[in-house]
C-alpha cells in the first residue's frame, strides 16, 4: 500500500477492505459513491515531497473524478474547499 493511502485510511480508521466515500460526491452531490483512489490535491511533483503526504492534502475520489479532475490546476482551490468540508463533517 502506498504511504499516502495508508495515512488517509489510518486517519479515518479505515482498512483497505472498507467502503470509503468519494469526497466530491459526498459533499457536492450528497451521494455515497465508492472511492477507489487517494489523490494528492497539490501534486507531489517529480521525485515526490514528504510534505505533500499529509491528510490535509489527501482526498478520496472515484475513478471517474480522478480522471476528470486529476491534475487540473483550476480545480485545486475548489477541491481543497470540498476536502475541508469532508474533514470537518467526517462521515465515519
Amino acid at each position: 500500500m502506498k504511504k499516502h493511502t495508508k495515512i488517509y485510511l489510518n486517519y479515518f480508521g479505515l482498512g483497505e477492505q472498507d467502503f470509503f466515500f468519494c469526497e466530491y460526491e459526498w459533499v457536492v452531490n450528497k451521494k455515497e459513491v465508492r472511492a477507489v483512489d487517494i489523490n494528492h490535491i497539490e501534486a507531489r511533483g517529480m521525485g515526490g515531497s514528504k510534505n505533500k503526504d499529509h491528510i490535509t492534502n489527501l482526498m478520496a475520489t472515484s475513478r471517474d473524478l480522478h480522471n476528470k479532475f486529476g491534475d487540473i490546476k483550476s480545480m485545486k482551490e475548489k477541491l481543497k474547499e470540498i476536502h475541508l468540508e469532508f474533514l470537518t463533517n467526517n462521515p465515519y
